[in-house]
Protein backbone atom coordinates (compact mmCIF):
# COMPACT_ATOMS: atom_id res chain seq x y z
CA UNK A 1 0.00 0.00 0.00
CA UNK A 2 2.92 2.17 -0.49
CA UNK A 3 2.54 5.50 -1.77
CA UNK A 4 4.69 6.56 -4.24
CA UNK A 5 5.11 10.90 -3.43
CA UNK A 6 3.81 12.83 -0.16
CA UNK A 7 -0.09 14.27 -1.13
CA UNK A 8 -1.89 17.23 0.06
CA UNK A 9 -5.99 17.05 0.82
CA UNK A 10 -8.64 18.71 2.93
CA UNK A 11 -10.20 17.53 5.85
CA UNK A 12 -13.68 17.14 4.43
CA UNK A 13 -15.77 19.19 1.48
CA UNK A 14 -13.90 22.03 0.62
CA UNK A 15 -15.17 25.76 1.33
CA UNK A 16 -15.50 26.34 -2.42
CA UNK A 17 -17.03 23.11 -3.47
CA UNK A 18 -20.28 23.92 -5.71
CA UNK A 19 -23.44 23.30 -4.70
CA UNK A 20 -24.80 20.94 -3.48
CA UNK A 21 -22.12 20.44 -1.41
CA UNK A 22 -21.54 16.46 -1.80
CA UNK A 23 -18.94 14.58 -1.48
CA UNK A 24 -18.86 13.31 -5.26
CA UNK A 25 -18.67 17.67 -6.26
CA UNK A 26 -15.91 17.93 -3.65
CA UNK A 27 -13.87 15.09 -5.50
CA UNK A 28 -14.26 17.03 -8.46
CA UNK A 29 -13.03 20.36 -6.84
CA UNK A 30 -10.28 19.14 -4.98
CA UNK A 31 -9.13 17.55 -8.48
CA UNK A 32 -9.93 20.90 -10.35
CA UNK A 33 -7.59 23.28 -7.82
CA UNK A 34 -4.96 20.81 -8.19
CA UNK A 35 -4.93 18.97 -4.56
CA UNK A 36 -4.51 15.29 -4.20
CA UNK A 37 -7.21 14.04 -1.88
CA UNK A 38 -9.52 14.15 0.92
CA UNK A 39 -10.33 12.70 4.09
CA UNK A 40 -13.82 11.64 4.39
CA UNK A 41 -15.66 13.29 7.56
CA UNK A 42 -17.41 11.23 9.58
CA UNK A 43 -16.93 12.65 13.20
CA UNK A 44 -20.44 13.37 13.47
CA UNK A 45 -22.02 9.66 12.66
CA UNK A 46 -21.28 7.55 10.09
CA UNK A 47 -24.09 8.45 7.47
CA UNK A 48 -22.90 7.81 4.10
CA UNK A 49 -24.64 5.10 2.30
CA UNK A 50 -23.14 1.64 0.57
CA UNK A 51 -24.47 3.12 -2.49
CA UNK A 52 -23.11 6.74 -2.43
CA UNK A 53 -19.61 4.77 -1.38
CA UNK A 54 -18.89 3.04 -3.91
CA UNK A 55 -19.96 5.97 -6.41
CA UNK A 56 -17.07 7.84 -4.26
CA UNK A 57 -14.87 5.22 -4.96
CA UNK A 58 -15.49 5.32 -8.93
CA UNK A 59 -15.64 9.18 -8.88
CA UNK A 60 -11.94 8.96 -7.09
CA UNK A 61 -10.08 6.08 -8.87
CA UNK A 62 -11.25 7.71 -12.57
CA UNK A 63 -9.94 11.42 -10.89
CA UNK A 64 -6.37 9.56 -9.42
CA UNK A 65 -7.11 11.11 -5.66
CA UNK A 66 -6.77 9.56 -2.97
CA UNK A 67 -8.97 8.98 0.25
CA UNK A 68 -8.91 8.53 3.86
CA UNK A 69 -11.87 8.79 6.87
CA UNK A 70 -12.23 10.18 10.15
CA UNK A 71 -14.18 8.79 12.60
CA UNK A 72 -17.10 9.73 15.07
CA UNK A 73 -15.94 12.08 18.02
CA UNK A 74 -18.35 9.94 19.92
CA UNK A 75 -15.57 6.92 20.69
CA UNK A 76 -13.60 5.74 23.92
CA UNK A 77 -12.27 2.97 23.93
CA UNK A 78 -11.49 2.81 28.19
CA UNK A 79 -14.66 3.92 29.12
CA UNK A 80 -16.00 2.51 32.31
CA UNK A 81 -19.23 1.61 30.32
CA UNK A 82 -19.57 -1.33 28.75
CA UNK A 83 -21.84 -0.30 26.64
CA UNK A 84 -19.99 3.02 25.48
CA UNK A 85 -17.10 0.50 24.70
CA UNK A 86 -18.93 -1.46 22.41
CA UNK A 87 -20.67 1.23 20.35
CA UNK A 88 -17.09 2.58 20.00
CA UNK A 89 -15.74 -0.42 18.60
CA UNK A 90 -18.63 -0.79 16.56
CA UNK A 91 -18.81 2.90 15.46
CA UNK A 92 -15.07 2.48 14.32
CA UNK A 93 -16.12 -0.49 12.35
CA UNK A 94 -18.77 1.39 10.16
CA UNK A 95 -15.98 3.68 9.55
CA UNK A 96 -13.75 0.88 8.56
CA UNK A 97 -16.55 -0.53 6.34
CA UNK A 98 -17.81 2.43 4.68
CA UNK A 99 -14.44 3.93 4.26
CA UNK A 100 -13.17 1.01 2.79
CA UNK A 101 -16.44 1.00 -0.23
CA UNK A 102 -15.43 4.28 -0.81
CA UNK A 103 -11.78 3.57 -1.85
CA UNK A 104 -10.18 5.15 1.29
CA UNK A 105 -6.62 3.79 2.50
CA UNK A 106 -7.16 4.86 6.12
CA UNK A 107 -9.20 5.34 8.77
CA UNK A 108 -8.32 7.35 11.77
CA UNK A 109 -10.12 8.15 15.12
CA UNK A 110 -9.16 9.37 18.87
CA UNK A 111 -9.10 6.41 20.61
CA UNK A 112 -9.41 6.36 24.48
CA UNK A 113 -9.43 8.53 27.12
CA UNK A 114 -6.76 7.75 30.61
CA UNK A 115 -9.95 8.84 32.65
CA UNK A 116 -8.26 7.53 36.35
CA UNK A 117 -5.83 4.60 34.94
CA UNK A 118 -2.63 4.10 33.97
CA UNK A 119 -1.26 4.53 30.71
CA UNK A 120 -0.14 0.57 30.81
CA UNK A 121 -3.30 -0.34 31.32
CA UNK A 122 -5.30 1.63 28.59
CA UNK A 123 -3.05 0.73 26.38
CA UNK A 124 -3.44 -2.82 26.80
CA UNK A 125 -7.22 -2.09 26.79
CA UNK A 126 -7.26 -0.04 23.38
CA UNK A 127 -4.30 -3.22 21.99
CA UNK A 128 -6.79 -5.78 22.66
CA UNK A 129 -9.64 -4.46 21.55
CA UNK A 130 -8.11 -3.15 18.23
CA UNK A 131 -6.62 -6.63 18.28
CA UNK A 132 -10.21 -8.09 17.63
CA UNK A 133 -11.96 -5.35 15.34
CA UNK A 134 -8.93 -6.07 12.91
CA UNK A 135 -9.56 -9.73 13.18
CA UNK A 136 -13.16 -8.77 12.05
CA UNK A 137 -12.02 -6.44 9.36
CA UNK A 138 -10.06 -8.66 7.78
CA UNK A 139 -12.67 -11.84 7.93
CA UNK A 140 -14.83 -9.27 6.46
CA UNK A 141 -11.86 -8.72 3.59
CA UNK A 142 -12.08 -4.90 4.63
CA UNK A 143 -8.49 -4.11 3.74
CA UNK A 144 -7.87 -1.09 5.53
CA UNK A 145 -4.98 0.68 7.76
CA UNK A 146 -6.70 1.08 11.27
CA UNK A 147 -4.93 4.49 12.58
CA UNK A 148 -5.56 5.94 16.31
CA UNK A 149 -4.48 9.68 15.81
CA UNK A 150 -1.92 11.37 17.89
CA UNK A 151 -4.18 13.60 20.06
CA UNK A 152 -4.75 17.20 21.39
CA UNK A 153 -4.84 16.53 25.25
CA UNK A 154 -2.93 14.82 27.65
CA UNK A 155 -5.96 13.68 29.02
CA UNK A 156 -6.18 11.44 26.03
CA UNK A 157 -4.87 8.10 24.70
CA UNK A 158 -2.62 8.78 22.12
CA UNK A 159 1.12 10.17 22.34
CA UNK A 160 3.85 9.49 19.83
CA UNK A 161 5.50 6.22 22.10
CA UNK A 162 1.83 4.83 22.54
CA UNK A 163 1.42 4.84 18.78
CA UNK A 164 4.38 3.66 17.56
CA UNK A 165 4.28 0.63 20.09
CA UNK A 166 0.57 0.05 19.38
CA UNK A 167 1.14 -0.42 15.39
CA UNK A 168 4.78 -2.75 16.59
CA UNK A 169 2.41 -5.35 18.18
CA UNK A 170 -0.99 -4.96 16.19
CA UNK A 171 -0.95 -5.67 12.49
CA UNK A 172 -2.89 -3.35 10.72
CA UNK A 173 -2.52 -0.37 12.64
CA UNK A 174 -0.43 2.45 11.84
CA UNK A 175 -0.70 6.03 13.58
CA UNK A 176 -2.57 8.52 12.50
CA UNK A 177 0.12 11.86 12.91
CA UNK A 178 -1.40 14.93 13.89
CA UNK A 179 1.60 17.33 14.22
CA UNK A 180 -0.70 20.15 15.06
CA UNK A 181 -1.95 18.10 18.46
CA UNK A 182 1.56 17.74 19.22
CA UNK A 183 2.34 20.91 19.46
CA UNK A 184 -0.82 21.57 21.61
CA UNK A 185 -0.23 18.76 23.78
CA UNK A 186 2.88 19.62 24.51
CA UNK A 187 1.94 23.26 25.23
CA UNK A 188 4.06 24.58 22.49
CA UNK A 189 7.52 22.47 22.98
CA UNK A 190 7.07 20.91 19.47
CA UNK A 191 8.20 23.83 17.40
CA UNK A 192 11.31 24.07 16.16
CA UNK A 193 13.65 22.13 13.82
CA UNK A 194 15.52 20.29 16.30
CA UNK A 195 12.07 19.14 18.21
CA UNK A 196 10.58 18.16 14.47
CA UNK A 197 13.98 16.15 13.34
CA UNK A 198 13.71 14.48 16.86
CA UNK A 199 10.02 13.17 16.59
CA UNK A 200 10.74 11.95 12.85
CA UNK A 201 13.79 9.86 14.01
CA UNK A 202 11.71 8.68 16.85
CA UNK A 203 9.20 7.56 14.27
CA UNK A 204 11.91 6.30 11.84
CA UNK A 205 13.50 3.92 14.32
CA UNK A 206 9.82 2.57 15.21
CA UNK A 207 8.27 1.69 12.09
CA UNK A 208 10.86 2.15 9.29
CA UNK A 209 10.92 2.68 5.85
CA UNK A 210 7.44 1.25 5.45
CA UNK A 211 5.71 3.90 8.47
CA UNK A 212 7.88 6.65 6.08
CA UNK A 213 6.04 5.66 2.74
CA UNK A 214 2.62 5.05 4.27
CA UNK A 215 2.09 8.41 6.39
CA UNK A 216 -1.60 9.76 7.19
CA UNK A 217 -0.87 13.25 9.33
CA UNK A 218 -2.95 16.24 10.02
CA UNK A 219 -1.40 19.74 10.16
CA UNK A 220 -3.97 22.87 10.76
CA UNK A 221 -3.13 25.97 13.00
CA UNK A 222 -4.21 25.31 16.58
CA UNK A 223 -5.00 27.17 19.95
CA UNK A 224 -3.97 25.12 23.08
CA UNK A 225 -3.50 25.99 26.94
CA UNK A 226 -2.58 24.26 29.82
CA UNK A 227 -4.84 21.60 29.16
CA UNK A 228 -3.70 21.38 25.62
CA UNK A 229 -5.75 21.73 22.28
CA UNK A 230 -8.58 23.98 22.42
CA UNK A 231 -9.58 24.69 18.63
CA UNK A 232 -7.87 24.40 15.40
CA UNK A 233 -7.32 27.94 13.77
CA UNK A 234 -5.84 28.91 10.23
CA UNK A 235 -2.02 28.37 9.86
CA UNK A 236 -1.60 32.48 9.72
CA UNK A 237 -3.06 32.36 12.94
CA UNK A 238 -1.21 30.14 14.44
CA UNK A 239 2.34 30.18 15.67
CA UNK A 240 3.01 26.77 14.68
CA UNK A 241 6.15 26.52 12.62
CA UNK A 242 4.98 24.68 9.53
CA UNK A 243 7.23 25.71 7.35
CA UNK A 244 10.49 24.43 9.23
CA UNK A 245 7.94 20.91 10.15
CA UNK A 246 7.53 20.43 5.96
CA UNK A 247 11.30 21.18 5.66
CA UNK A 248 12.13 18.10 7.95
CA UNK A 249 9.22 15.88 6.46
CA UNK A 250 10.92 16.37 2.90
CA UNK A 251 14.28 15.38 4.84
CA UNK A 252 12.82 12.28 5.62
CA UNK A 253 11.61 11.28 2.28
CA UNK A 254 7.95 10.82 3.80
CA UNK A 255 5.58 9.72 1.42
CA UNK A 256 1.32 9.60 2.34
CA UNK A 257 -1.03 12.12 2.87
CA UNK A 258 -0.97 15.80 4.53
CA UNK A 259 -4.41 16.49 6.03
CA UNK A 260 -5.67 19.92 6.52
CA UNK A 261 -7.34 20.49 9.18
CA UNK A 262 -7.35 24.33 9.60
CA UNK A 263 -10.98 26.05 9.22
CA UNK A 264 -10.02 27.07 5.70
CA UNK A 265 -8.87 23.66 4.75
CA UNK A 266 -8.58 24.27 1.33
CA UNK A 267 -6.17 27.43 1.44
CA UNK A 268 -4.26 26.35 3.65
CA UNK A 269 -3.75 22.78 2.52
CA UNK A 270 -3.01 24.71 -0.88
CA UNK A 271 -0.37 26.68 0.87
CA UNK A 272 1.59 24.30 2.17
CA UNK A 273 1.49 22.04 -0.94
CA UNK A 274 3.72 24.98 -2.07
CA UNK A 275 5.90 25.24 0.37
CA UNK A 276 6.97 21.70 0.20
CA UNK A 277 7.13 21.59 -3.55
CA UNK A 278 8.56 24.90 -3.00
CA UNK A 279 6.52 26.56 -5.64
Amino acid sequence: MNYNKLLFGTAGTPLGTPKPKSSLNALDYIKEIELDGMELEFVRGVRMSEELAMQVKEKKERLGLELSAHGPYYINLNSLSKDIVNSSVERIYQTAKIAHLAGAKSITFHAAYYLSDTKDTVFERVKNILIELIKRLKAEGINIFVRPELTGKPTQFGDIDELIRLSRVVDGILPCIDFSHNYARTNGKFNSYEEFYSFMEKYKRGLGDFGLYNMHCHISGIDFGDKGEKKHLNLVESGFNVSTLLSVIKEFGCKGIIICESPNIESDALYMKKLYFGT
